[in-house]
């Protein structure tokens, strides 16, 4: 049985960015949010400069490839350089294949053109981390782009040297989303999602549109506000903390009162508690109807995976709003839910959506089904605040 594989770069990413808000979700970096972020405080997140593309305007990851506009540049002539069908690529990224492109601006191809002379950009560890979201399935037989061959090498030239470096997320801009936000949402600054997709002074982005996700330089570790900051942050449904009244340095005298009536004989009520039939409610129901084929371990899975038949519906663990949908490298839908307090559940390798961003959902509502093509099983992560934990101290019936 295939694994899923670890989505620890998208999941913990977005958990971090809305686990931080204890008051109405704001992705918009021009509203507020809490107490904290600004854009000076998400410019603190020190990210990677972009890979340098090869001579056609090719960068190359396991999971993908993206194209590098120069200046001069339209959707037809990238396409034509880099051997390509010009109207597959306009279609694929939202645009026609007469438009004008900026210098260093990123086209995602739909398919595989010819791999640069060392190969695609390989992670580290030698693992392909191209595929993010759990169970995604990658095929061969949706690649839609007619390749070119590249030239032979000359005789006597060392082959060039693989490249090395962790694969970015590939994000597809939604209606209504804007740089900020994605930036936001990723806990990335503006200013490196700019760099890393050619983005315009405006930052403007358009639905459709496909950016490449800057990605942390190793060993950094990202600090979007001050814990100080948060403390003075009641969490919902707390109140707001009460003044001191001016009464208190001075206590008011004792009042003497006479009573008006003989005080009401009491009367013990019966116990009750020895019949009472006690019966507890989980914090969160089970997504999905199934076993658990892999159980959660810190560190190596995130969550947990339970099997289900193809089109079962899956529904929201508990009460909560629609935080985020965003898609693998496969386009294979991710959900993210926020609930109470700083809690996330995420929901993945699914189809079939039946909520979007934003919506408020219920206990037991559906939100999608389990894919009817790859593993029949649904991904379910609980994350606390900055980290994961175990989904099993909080699901039950």
């Amino acid at each position: 049985m295939r694994k899923f594989s670890r989505s620890a770069p998208l999941l913990a990413t977005m958990a971090f960015a809305l686990a931080a808000c204890d008051k109405p979700l704001d992705l918009d970096m021009r509203g507020a949010f809490g107490n904290a972020p600004s854009t000076a405080e998400a410019a603190r997140n020190a990210t990677a400069p972009r890979p340098q593309p090869d001579a056609r305007g090719i960068i190359s990851y396991p999971g993908y490839q993206v194209a590098v506009a120069e200046r001069g540049d339209t959707v037809g002539s990238l396409a034509r350089r880099i051997g390509a069908d010009p109207g597959e690529i306009a279609r694929f990224n939202g645009v026609q294949t007469g438009d004008p492109l900026r210098k260093g601006e990123i086209i995602a191809l739909p398919g595989r053109v010819a791999e640069p002379l060392g190969g695609p950009i390989q992670s580290p560890s030698g693992v392909d981390i191209g595929s993010i979201a759990d169970g995604a399935i990658r095929r061969a037989d949706s690649q839609t782009v007619t390749a070119t061959a590249l030239p032979p090498a000359t005789p006597g030239t060392a082959p060039a040297p693989a490249q090395v470096g962790a694969e970015p997320v590939r994000h597809k801009v939604e209606r209504g989303e804007t740089a900020f936000s994605i930036a936001r949402l990723y806990n990335v600054s503006i200013r490196s999602l700019a760099d890393w997709n050619g983005l315009g002074p405006d930052f403007a982005v358009r639905e459709g549109q496909f950016l490449l996700i800057p990605v942390a330089l190793p060993g950094e570790k990202t600090e979007p506000f001050d814990e100080a900051d948060v403390v003075a942050v009641t969490p919902p449904g707390a109140g707001t903390p009460t003044p001191t009244p001016p009464s208190a340095s001075k206590p008011l005298p004792d009042e003497v009162t006479t009573p008006k009536a003989a005080p009401v004989e009491k009367i013990a009520a019966p116990d009750l508690g020895k019949t009472e039939t006690k019966t507890t409610t989980a914090r969160m129901a089970f997504p999905v109807k199934g076993d658990i084929i892999r159980e959660y371990a810190k560190g190596r899975n995130d969550g947990i995976d339970i099997s289900a038949a193809p089109g079962a519906p899956v529904v929201a663990a508990d009460a909560g709003t629609v935080a985020a949908i965003t898609e693998d490298t496969n386009g294979i839908p991710i959900i993210v839910v926020k609930h109470a307090g700083s809690l996330l559940t995420v929901y993945s390798n699914v189809e079939g959506l039946t909520v979007k961003k934003g919506d408020s959902v219920t206990r037991g509502q559906k939100l999608a089904e389990i894919r009817r093509t790859g593993t029949p099983a649904l991904h379910f992560e609980v994350r606390d605040g900055f980290d994961s934990v175990d989904p099993m101290g909080f699901l039950g019936g």
